[in-house]
């Protein structure tokens, strides 16, 4: 009986350690001086096994259950088939992922591209190269992938933007509606940091992998990121990019999304 109650203990400690898990964090940012709600979610793990990582980002109004429910519904399923570490922070509604000059405790580019990958790395067995963590979003969560991917060049390697708002000067009464000014400012002060054109001279020289798409009724978003395709293939930055049939809605993005982390799968084994 001893020896099969040993037995039971450790098929019991061997199942905990190889369990799949959906794990809702509150990750403390000393930046804002305030916990922000994160899922993260692991295939099953294997002892002393790393694992390639994605920080997916939410649009604007969404937040990370709704992503887990309706934005890419596979996603606990793709985490179990890729072997790969996902990790969702809640963007607060319409932070826009930047560090605002106007609100002191809207700064999500230091937390998510410094404060949120340090807790993971601390806590979580994800790999520690660039080339082997990601960031990926759609719409304000697409702009914020470029954003802090290219803040953090040292941090990415892969950088994915699904439907983004890739260029504040052409989204026009967007900058307003979806609410980019209460943390940015008007669009006339603006500083030019923020804006994504901005970027590429980062890019140019950051050695990481570029992925955009865009639904080619997306009658708000498709324009601003062909000019942004175009300015990235005038200046020989290699970038992969898609137009697909589809419009700025949930039906779009999560067919686009749950296709980019197929590609971050590829991209990660090469």
């Amino acid at each position: 009986m001893k020896n099969l109650a040993s037995i039971v203990c450790v098929l019991t400690v061997s199942a905990q350690l190889s369990a799949q898990k959906v794990i809702h964090q509150e990750v403390f940012s000393t930046k804002m001086n305030k916990s922000i709600k994160t899922i993260i979610i692991t295939p099953d793990e294997q002892q002393s096994v790393t694992y390639p990582s994605v920080y997916i980002l939410h649009g604007y109004s969404g937040n990370p259950e709704r992503t887990l429910k309706q934005d890419i519904p596979d996603l606990v399923k793709k985490a179990q088939e890729y072997k790969m570490i996902y990790v969702l922070p809640d963007g607060n509604y319409n932070s826009w992922y930047v560090d605002s000059p106007l609100i002191k405790d809207s700064q999500y580019q230091t937390f998510i591209g410094q404060e949120l990958v340090d807790f993971v790395n601390k806590n979580y067995p994800v790999k520690m190269d660039k080339k082997l963590r990601g960031i990926l979003g759609w719409s304000m969560g697409g702009y914020g992938a470029v954003n802090i991917g290219t803040a953090y060049s040292n941090t990415f390697g892969i950088v994915g933007s699904s439907c983004g708002a890739l260029d504040f000067n052409s989204f026009g009464e967007g900058y307003t509606h979806y609410q980019t000014d209460k943390v940015l400012g008007p669009l006339a002060s603006i500083n030019n940091n923020f804006l994504t054109d901005h970027k590429t001279k980062l890019m140019a020289t950051a050695e990481q992998q570029y992925i955009f798409d865009c639904g080619t009724e997306d009658t708000q978003m498709i324009e601003m990121n062909r000019k942004f395709h175009k300015k990235l293939t005038d200046l020989k930055i290699p970038h992969l990019y898609i137009e697909s049939l589809g419009t700025h809605d949930p039906q779009y993005w999560s067919r686009s999304l749950s296709e980019q982390l197929t590609l971050f799968d590829r991209l990660f084994k090469l």
